[in-house]
């Protein structure tokens, strides 16, 4: 999660302008898209923010089979290391954006919304099959019936727990947040190891914030009072204060919690995907295990992070831009993409041919994809998420009421909102 960068849209009608100027760029005669003649080759350009060398590699590899089936494209693949969105939008008012790029399901909502992306429904044919994606992970960008780009991978968050420590203290694998809160008391040895890690910010709670029927966004505004949203939240917060048998990473000086899960400092945490990878290789010695997230009030729910291959509306290479999109979501692509499991396949049918919904540590994350809250709640989300963490955590430490906190996170957030 910390390497994403997740960056506030800009203003509708920047945008608007933007995709004005972007239809104008390429053939000055005319706005009509252009391919290359037949048999000629056609260049096409990715744009994506940088990740691991392994992954980097695997691209490389995945493109290249690519560009081994459709010998007339080819593929130039752009690394936007810093600042991701901002580049990548100020390219798109500029004219020069990329013909497909990533786009976080965070930000999908403001930029369809734009106007700058394309509508991709009518370029699939039967045999692409959308119905094989996970629901809610294809949701996330679609709008009117309309689909603007198709998620290349996703993580949910499930409940990593250190066995050993579960063994000593003679308590089961939670299934339950009542069970976990009574595991964690147990599990808990002073300040040195708590039963529970926890991430005090809303991309990690929000589905525990509308676990008792309330709605943290309501009409693309903040709705953090809503009285079923602070029942959801306060158990969480009561964990820490009062209970004293759960904690953030940095009271414990650790970066994040799959670290502070790592270094024998919680014995249970709740995370993503990315957690195994790192756990397997920087922290050789734990033996930990996976499971669904526990229930509230008999209700399973979890988040879930993805990112689309999206296309510019503007672009004079659609038909190549459409061909390499459908193939790295298509089965054959995502099936080399996600092999290595540094993202889970968004499409049912691979997940089942790698195995994953049956892995020992990752069959809990694809289980939980159905029932999954994507983080991606309207265009306002970037301003919403900004004020609730900033109160939140106030209230987290004590030093405010869950109340007080998140109604002054709702008034600024609500107000910056208007103002926009």
């Amino acid at each position: 999660m910390a390497r994403k960068k997740w960056l506030a849209t800009l203003g509708l009608s920047t945008m608007i302008i933007g995709s004005m100027l972007t239809g104008c760029s390429g053939d000055e005669t005319s706005s009509k898209p252009t391919e290359g003649k037949k048999g000629e080759k056609v260049e096409i350009t990715l744009a994506g923010w940088g990740s691991s060398p392994e992954e980097a590699e695997l691209l490389k590899q995945v493109l290249a089979d690519f560009e081994t089936k459709y010998p007339t494209i080819k593929v130039k693949h752009e690394v936007i290391a810093d600042q991701y969105m901002d580049v990548l939008k100020t390219r798109l008012i500029g004219g020069e954006g990329p013909d497909v790029f990533y786009l976080d399901a965070f930000e999908a909502p403001g930029m369809i919304e734009t106007g700058v992306l394309e509508p991709l429904d009518e370029y699939e044919d039967k045999n692409f099959d959308k119905a094989d994606f996970e629901k809610p992970l294809l949701e996330a960008f679609q709008k009117d019936g309309k689909t603007y780009g198709f998620p290349k991978g996703y993580s949910t968050l499930a409940l990593f727990y250190n066995k050993k420590m579960l063994a000593d203290a003679g308590v089961e694998v939670p299934k339950t947040w009542d069970e976990l809160r009574e595991a964690s008391k147990k599990l808990t040895k002073g300040t040195e190891v708590y039963g529970f890690g926890q991430n005090p910010e809303l991309a990690r709670t929000y589905f525990i914030a509308e676990s008792k029927g309330g709605k943290v966004v309501k009409d693309d505004k903040a709705n953090f009072t809503d009285p079923k949203v602070l029942e959801g939240l306060q158990p969480y917060v009561d964990q820490a204060l009062i209970e004293k048998t759960a904690a953030q990473p940095n009271q414990v000086g650790a970066g994040w919690t799959g670290e502070m899960f790592g270094q024998g400092k919680a014995a249970m945490v709740i995370e993503g995907n990315w957690a195994i990878p790192f756990l397997q290789n920087t922290f050789k010695d734990i033996d930990f295990g996976t499971a669904e997230v526990p229930t509230i009030d008999g209700k399973k729910g979890t988040m879930a992070f993805t990112v689309s291959y999206s296309m510019n509306v503007a672009s004079t290479k659609k038909e190549a831009s459409w061909k390499l999109i459908s193939y790295l979501t298509g089965k054959e692509g995502m099936e080399k993409w996600t092999s290595k499991g540094f993202e889970l396949p968004s499409r049912k049918s691979v997940a089942e041919k790698l195995g994953y919904d049956k892995d020992e540590l990752r069959g809990a994350l694809v289980a939980g994809a159905p029932y999954s809250t994507v983080w991606s709640q309207g265009v306002n989300l970037p301003i919403i998420f900004t004020n609730f963490n900033n109160q939140f955590t106030s209230a987290y430490l004590g030093e405010q009421s869950l109340k007080d906190a998140l109604e002054k996170a709702e008034k600024t957030a609500n107000k910056e909102i208007e103002n926009k």
